[in-house]
């Protein structure tokens, strides 16, 4: 049969027949997937993916129900990081389940490639919620933040739906909690500043429960809710806008030192800050906790809406966050970006079927590994992906067999890409181009040369930290986090060579891996190998390593 006829001024016009075969294709896949979702009954997934949430300096504190409801009734994982401290990038890793160098998004902007339409054509349909639509088991749900640029009208502004997603309510560009504009299924809605009708996070938390309610039981669903809270600008529901009115950044060790053995951009923070700036760092370290107790209402909502439908017992539920978040560490005021724990160590709980209550697993996770955990809860494998992440499934159901210790990874790769401005910033006119976030005092969280990767180690033998910066020094910090939590030190001097060479390699080799190749022995690992040759000359992206450096 001929798909398609022409008529006379050659135009390709629909045959009735063709229609109807069409329908009936289109009808017998969906039959298809629907008898097999109904024969092989998935779990469902929610992931709730907060903005600037740390772990390291009390972010989690004010998370009480969240704690209870996921945390203490699963698994919480003490060691999770992100494979960059910035917003875009690290939600691009979430989505694809690559390193910076594979998906290419290196900051918040347009030209940074954050929701650029090359985003959009090369790396977007292979998500893993694109993974999931494609395969017709899973119903699709998104609320809340998607990627900075996401919106920006040279990219297809809100009426461009990225493939993976079904029912789709995103925020146009940044976070917000008043006038804002939402994409629904691809068309602007605009939002004024009624606590009752626009609140962003409790509008999620309704949009999320409405979803629960009208969906189809007859699939499993995936849902990611994506809040604001706690990014700037801070704003609380009117009924928590006067708790912890006593609250502090916390005084650690690192808060208010001068960071003397660091990279530039670290030694040029004013020690010790200025009372105004202490001030407006511990009113912004208030406003964050207020922000998050509408994040744990949003929680407990989503889940008491799933115990009462009968649901929760057979769904995966994650918490976590894009990045970390500092407030005085090493005199710098507030921001991310920065390569140390405040900034890339997030949270991450999870409950859901098989995982025992109140369990806790020090193995080393990256949020790399959050698309291919996610498929593996939906029956799929990451080998049928380019992902470069690991899935964690196995520990959270089975933590002391398949996953354990001895076999798990003991290093992830960070990542990030300095940005500065070309011109100076006129309340800051002696510091000159190349520096950004220059605030307060002028003290600047950016620049074009704060660009570094990192292999961040976990395991039995050592907890440590190698970094290099692109720059012209070639800056180096080491870290050994067992001795030194608060990274006071930078050990790079004093550390055996021999662990330099070896940590040097790892970086090269991680910096090109691709898929498989970066699931590939640690340092610490006794399967790794070690090829000096290797430092002079790194693979090339994509391509395979030798035989040796593959695990067994």
């Amino acid at each position: 049969m001929a798909l398609f006829v022409f008529n006379s001024a050659s135009k390709m016009v629909s045959s009735p027949f063709v229609i109807l075969h069409c329908i009936l294709i289109c009808v017998t896949l969906h039959c298809n997937n629907l008898a097999e979702a109904q024969m092989n009954p998935r779990p469902n997934i929610v992931l709730i993916l907060t903005d600037d949430l740390d772990v390291s300096i009390g972010g989690m504190i004010p998370l009480v129900k969240t704690k209870k409801l996921i945390g203490d009734a699963g698994i919480t994982f003490t060691n999770t990081f992100v494979a960059s401290p910035l917003c875009c990038p690290s939600r691009a890793s979430i989505l694809t389940g690559k390193y910076p160098h594979n998906h290419h998004v290196v900051n918040n902007t347009l030209e940074g490639n954050c929701s650029s339409t090359a985003w959009q054509k090369t790396q977007e349909p292979e998500t893993f919620p694109a993974f999931l639509q494609k395969h017709g088991i899973y119903q699709t749900f998104f609320a809340g933040k998607y990627l900075n640029e996401y919106g920006n009208k040279k990219s297809g502004g809100v009426e461009h739906v990225p493939p993976g997603w079904d029912h789709w309510f995103a925020l146009e560009r940044n976070s917000k909690y008043y006038n804002y504009t939402l994409s629904v299924n691809g068309r602007a809605q605009r939002h004024g500043q009624n606590y009752s009708e626009d609140y962003l996070t409790d509008v999620l938390a309704n949009i999320s429960i409405d979803f629960l309610e009208n969906k189809s039981n007859r699939r499993p669903f995936f849902m990611m809710v994506s809040t604001p809270a706690p990014h700037s600008p801070w704003t609380a529901a009117p009924q928590y806008e006067n708790n912890f009115p006593n609250i502090k950044a916390p005084r650690d060790p690192n808060f208010n030192v001068h960071g003397k053995d660091k990279h530039w951009l670290i030694r040029q923070a004013k020690t010790p800050m200025t009372n105004s700036s202490v001030e407006f760092l511990d009113n912004a370290y208030r406003k964050r906790w207020r922000t998050l107790l509408s994040v744990d209402d949003l929680v407990e909502k989503v889940v008491r809406k799933l115990e009462v439908r009968g649901e929760l017992s057979k769904t995966y539920l994650i918490f976590t966050s894009d990045n970390g978040y500092h407030t005085g560490q090493f005199s710098l005021p507030m921001d991310k970006r920065q390569l140390y724990e405040f900034d890339i160590r997030v949270p991450l709980l999870v409950r859901g079927p098989n995982i025992k209550p109140n369990q806790t697993s020090p193995l080393l996770i990256a949020n790399v590994d959050l698309g291919p955990t996610i498929l593996d809860i939906a029956g799929y494998s990451v080998n049928e992906t380019q992902m470069d992440g690991m899935s964690f499934l196995p520990i959270m159901v089975n933590p002391t067999g398949k996953g354990n210790s001895s076999t798990w990874r003991s290093d992830v790769l960070v990542e990030y890409e300095g940005e500065g401005s070309n011109i100076s910033d006129p309340a800051c006119p002696l510091l000159g181009p190349g520096v950004s976030e220059c605030f307060p005092d002028c003290v600047c969280e950016d620049s074009y040369n704060n660009t570094y990767a990192c292999v961040r180690t976990v395991a039995q033998a050592a907890n440590l930290q190698y970094c290099e910066f692109d720059d012209n020094e070639v800056f180096v910090e080491v870290y050994n986090l067992t001795a030194d939590p608060f990274q006071l030190s930078n050990i790079a001097k004093s550390i055996d060579q021999e662990v330099l060479e070896k940590m040097n390699h790892r970086l090269m080799m991680l910096q090109s891996c691709s898929g498989q190749s970066c699931r590939t022995p640690g340092v610490y690992d006794s399967q790794f190998r070690f090829d000096p040759r290797l430092m002079f000359k790194p693979e090339k992206q994509g391509e395979s390593l030798p035989h040796d450096t593959l695990p067994s």
